[in-house]
């Protein structure tokens, strides 16, 4: 199911409190860890998923959706838009509950796909921009 109207957004972030971002960077510059840090100091609790980061002490990396030992409701695809479909078979498979794809990132097919096999799908968002318009002030 594409979710589109705010209203449907707002409900998918309050209901949800498990959230993987696919293609997580290490670097506190770049989108995907910029968002996972918001999130997190927002109360979801954030899996970052990227084969090539190391884990730390304080912040464990997967290399893939299937390592996560936690009910994902949320995977907040940070990759280009052809390696979306990736993305959403693996949340397919672990049995996610929605996919985010991220602002700019458009692929109709992966969307599609995701949406047939049960997954509420938002494309084309920010997952931040939308928390912070939605629910962060009060909207």
């Amino acid at each position: 199911m594409r979710l589109t109207t705010d209203e449907e957004i707002r409900q998918l972030l309050q209901a949800a409190q498990h959230v993987a971002v696919v293609g997580w960077s290490p670097k506190p510059d770049r989108p995907s860890n910029e968002v996972a840090r918001y999130l997190q100091a927002h109360g979801y609790t954030i899996y970052p998923v990227n084969p090539s980061a190391p884990s730390t002490p304080e912040q464990p990396v997967f290399a893939a959706l299937d390592q996560i030992q936690a009910p994902i409701d949320i995977v907040d695809v940070f990759r280009r838009a052809e390696d979306v479909p990736e993305a959403v078979e693996a949340a397919i498979a672990v049995g996610a509950k929605a996919i985010w794809i991220q602002l700019g990132i458009v692929n109709e097919a992966a969307a599609q796909r995701a949406s047939e096999a049960g997954l509420r799908v938002v494309m084309d968002r920010c997952m931040k921009i939308e928390h912070e318009r939605l629910l962060a002030h009060g909207a």
